[in-house]
């Protein structure tokens, strides 16, 4: 069973720099997530959605079902 605090240090480690919120939702395998990332400043979202996923790589279909994704680029004006 995967939990919280890893899916968030692996797209920490992934994105250095980023502002990452992760929680469950329908038992333990089913996961949301907010990432702001400097590194999402001009990509599409697919490309966003991407570098995420590519973070948890051997997650997702294993013991991670699902996860709702929301990506926001993190400008250096950015505040919150």
């Amino acid at each position: 069973m995967i939990q919280v605090d890893e899916v968030k240090a692996r797209i920490e480690a992934a994105l250095p720099g980023a502002r990452v919120r992760v929680g469950t939702f329908s038992g333990n395998d089913h996961f949301e997530a907010i990432v702001e990332a400097p590194q999402f400043e001009g990509k599409t979202r697919i490309e966003q959605h991407r570098m995420v996923y590519a973070a948890l790589d051997g997650l997702i279909g294993g013991a991670m079902h699902a996860l709702a994704l929301k990506t926001i680029p993190l400008t250096p004006d950015s505040t919150s």
